[in-house]
């Protein structure tokens, strides 16, 4: 019986590879030959069965690549300025932000609080402050526990926080609840325009700070009425 390089018979040559084994000096070419897949390179970490790492280092590496500068990107910011709010508002108020929702915070009363932000410095360079303009457009409609669609026109929120980062300079820092001031103006009172610029809402009201945050909250809630 003829013999394969590895000195073996053919046909135990053959039961070798198709049980996925394979002596080096036949491992390239009769693969190649047959057209059969190529078998998987298996590192240390598969072998074992399981990853050196976790899910909370996954998360602490992505915090630190996201958060872990003193200005943080404009896609991310939000998330700054409502953890802050979130802080400042709890357990009174749920962070109840996500993909698609109408609103970022809920009272137990159905009471809902949107949050806008905006920065003067930004992570990128522009030269000067970044002028503060704010997307208040009234929808079409809002998504209900992100599945369901509610149609009726107008702005889902009964109250606006606008967050406020007017720090521009080496020392400013997005993620320094200090450093934010905070504009609390019920939807009512907002003109029918699409964007507010930080003038107008001045002229509706005064900002206060992250600590006085929940007491001005609370008085605009208070004056809803029914």
């Amino acid at each position: 019986m003829r013999a394969c390089p590895a000195g073996l018979p053919v046909k135990a040559h053959a039961l070798v590879v198709s049980a996925g084994f394979q002596h080096p000096a036949s491992a390239v070419a009769p693969q190649e030959r047959s057209g059969r897949r190529r078998g998987r390179i298996i590192t240390t970490s598969q072998q074992a069965g399981t990853p050196a790492f976790g899910i909370g280092d996954v998360i602490a590496k992505v915090s630190q690549v996201a958060f872990g500068k003193p200005l943080v990107t404009n896609v991310l910011r939000g998330h700054v300025a409502e953890a802050i709010i979130a802080l400042a508002l709890e357990p009174e108020w749920t962070w109840s932000s996500a993909d698609y929702a109408g609103w970022d915070f809920e009272r137990s009363d159905g009471l809902r609080l949107e949050v806008k932000q905006s920065a003067a410095m930004q992570s990128w360079s522009t030269g000067k402050p970044s002028r503060a303009i704010f997307d208040v457009a009234a929808r079409t409609g809002y998504w209900e526990s992100g599945t369901k669609w509610i149609a009726e026109p107008g702005r889902p929120a009964h109250l606006y926080v606008f967050a406020h980062h007017s720090i521009y300079g080496d020392d400013a820092d997005h993620r320094d609840p200090a450093q934010w001031q905070f504009y609390v103006v019920p939807s009512r009172a907002l003109p029918d325009v699409k964007t507010l610029g930080l003038a107008t809402i001045s002229t509706l009201t005064s900002p206060v700070p992250v600590m006085a945050l929940a007491d001005e909250v609370r008085i605009a809630a208070s004056l809803l009425g029914g």
